[in-house]
């Protein structure tokens, strides 16, 4: 390797560890911390096959299991509102009046997002923490708080190496959960497939985040592969991550080719994704 091409790398995983949100902190990685985290936390969470999935059946199971009209009404405003501050404010409103309700869970999971979509962290993981006090074997709330805290992940955090083992052990628990849960009634056989393919990337996505973090770039890349392997619509900052774990290992072809896969998708990432995967090809053809 030269001597340049090394000097690049160098930066390349500093950068990149020392990143909030991985990707989009790449490309001002010599931005002031506060400017940094800003930028990283516009990294929204890709909706996965299994959130799509949840939320057929989530109205499937509305139209079957009426209750009583106001807490339906009630539930459904809420479900429906998209706009991040409408949503949390039906959400809390809703689990005040409602506090024991069978509905409760999913309010607790679809407020969690909405807390990270309106970039409030705090709030992210203080929902996320009483959702999992009272259903901890939530595996959608398992899943997606060990994705966010890897991707916001600081390196001046003092707790930062606290985080990172409260997701490994979430995501690791979030796959115990589906590996042995019984299919629901409501479920038909390919929508349980999907549903808990979706988890499972989500959850091999948050562990191959914490051990990028931890430069164990081997463990890293098979997270990750197994994360994209089954979504149809891979997340960028993975297939960005697993070329760079890759970069990290000597396997430029191997890291030319998530960075294509990187590259063929619409973001932030793009134009860096091409380049990268072009030099990781001459990186490549350098080593015969």
């Amino acid at each position: 390797m030269s001597s340049n091409r090394t000097a690049n790398w160098v930066w390349f995983a500093v950068g990149v560890m020392s990143a909030g949100l991985i990707l989009p902190a790449l490309a001002s990685a010599q931005a002031p911390p506060s400017d940094t985290r800003q930028t990283n936390m516009d990294n929204t969470l890709t909706q996965t096959d299994s959130t799509r999935t949840g939320e057929q059946l989530e109205e499937a199971y509305l139209r079957q299991t009426l209750g009583d009209p106001k807490e339906e009404a009630a539930y459904q405003a809420f479900r429906k509102a998209s706009e991040p501050a409408k949503k949390i404010k039906l959400g809390n409103a809703f689990l005040a009046k409602y506090p024991g309700d069978r509905y409760s869970e999913a309010v607790y999971e679809e407020l969690t997002q909405s807390y990270y979509d309106a970039k409030d962290l705090t709030s992210f993981y203080t929902f996320s923490e009483k959702g999992l006090s009272l259903f901890p074997d939530d595996v959608h709330l398992l899943a997606l708080t060990g994705w966010v805290i890897p991707r916001a992940f600081s390196t001046d955090d003092p707790d930062g190496d606290k985080k990172l083992d409260m997701a490994e052990s979430e995501e690791r628990h979030a796959l115990e959960v589906l590996s042995s849960m019984p299919k629901p009634p409501a479920f038909t056989d390919d929508q349980f497939a999907q549903f808990k393919t979706g988890e499972s990337a989500e959850a091999h996505s948050g562990l191959g985040l914490v051990y990028f973090r931890r430069e164990k770039y081997e463990e890293s890349a098979k997270e990750l592969q197994q994360a994209v392997s089954g979504e149809a619509t891979p997340d960028q900052t993975d297939l960005f991550v697993l070329g760079a774990d890759y970069e990290n290992m000597s396997k430029f072809k191997e890291a030319a080719d998530a960075f294509n896969r990187c590259a063929q998708i619409a973001g932030g990432m793009q134009d860096k994704c091409k380049k990268l995967a072009s030099a990781a090809l001459n990186e490549a053809a350098g080593a015969k």
